[in-house]
C-alpha cells in the first residue's frame, strides 16, 4: 500500500507541480474549448493523454525507446503552441457548437509528454523488476490530477462567461492566446539546435 501512495503522489504532483506549469499549459488549452456541461468528452481527452504519457514511460523504462532529452524538452512546448493555435483557429467554430476534437493531439501529444519525464521516472523505479505496477499508480495519479485541473478550467470557463458575459469564442481566443505566449517563450528557451 505503501507504494501505492508513493507512486500515485509522484503522479499527482508531477502535473500539480506549478514549477513545471507545461503540463497546465496543455491542459488548459485542450479544455478551453469545451463547457462544463461537456466534461465527459474532456474527460477522454485528458484519459487519452495519459494513456499516451503512459506509453512512452513504459517504454522508456523498459529500455524499448530512448529518446534525446532536449529535443522533449523542446516539442512539449511546441506541443503545447500547436494546440493553442489549433483553438485560435477554430475558435469561431467552437463557439457554435462544433467543439474541437483534439483525440488524437491528446493521444499523440501524450506520446511526446510522456517522453519528458522518463528520465526521472526510470531514476524513481531503479531497478525494481516490477515496473508496471508503478507505471500503473503513477498513471492514476497523473489522471486524477489533470481532472482536477481540468474540472477546475471548466468551472472558471463557465463563471466567466456568466458572471461577466464574455463570449465563448473570445474565453477561447484569451486563454489560449495567452497559453501561446508562454509556450513561445519555452521554445525559445529550450531551442536545441
Amino acid at each position: 500500500m505503501n507504494d501505492f501512495i508513493f507512486y500515485f503522489k509522484m503522479g499527482l504532483f508531477h502535473v500539480l507541480d506549478f514549477k513545471a506549469y507545461d503540463h497546465i499549459l496543455f491542459l488548459i488549452v485542450l479544455a478551453v474549448v469545451y463547457q462544463f456541461k461537456q466534461w465527459t468528452k474532456v474527460l477522454w481527452l485528458i484519459t487519452l493523454f495519459t494513456i499516451g504519457h503512459s506509453i512512452t514511460l513504459a517504454l522508456s523504462a523498459y529500455g524499448v525507446l530512448n529518446v534525446r532529452a532536449d529535443l522533449i524538452e523542446f516539442l512539449i512546448p511546441l506541443t503545447i503552441f500547436i494546440t493553442g493555435l489549433m483553438n485560435v483557429l477554430t475558435a469561431k467554430k467552437a463557439s457554435v457548437g462544433k467543439e474541437n476534437q483534439n483525440l488524437f493531439f491528446a493521444l499523440f501529444f501524450g506520446l511526446i509528454h510522456g517522453f519528458g519525464f522518463s528520465n526521472y521516472f526510470k531514476i524513481m523505479i531503479g531497478k525494481t523488476s516490477d515496473k508496471f505496477l508503478p507505471l500503473i499508480e503513477f498513471a492514476l495519479g497523473v489522471e486524477v490530477a489533470q481532472i482536477i485541473i481540468v474540472l477546475g478550467i471548466l468551472l472558471i470557463g463557465t463563471l466567466v462567461q456568466s458572471i461577466f458575459s464574455v463570449n465563448r469564442r473570445d474565453w477561447i481566443l484569451i486563454m489560449s492566446s495567452i497559453v501561446i505566449g508562454f509556450a513561445l517563450q519555452m521554445m525559445f528557451n529550450r531551442v536545441f539546435w
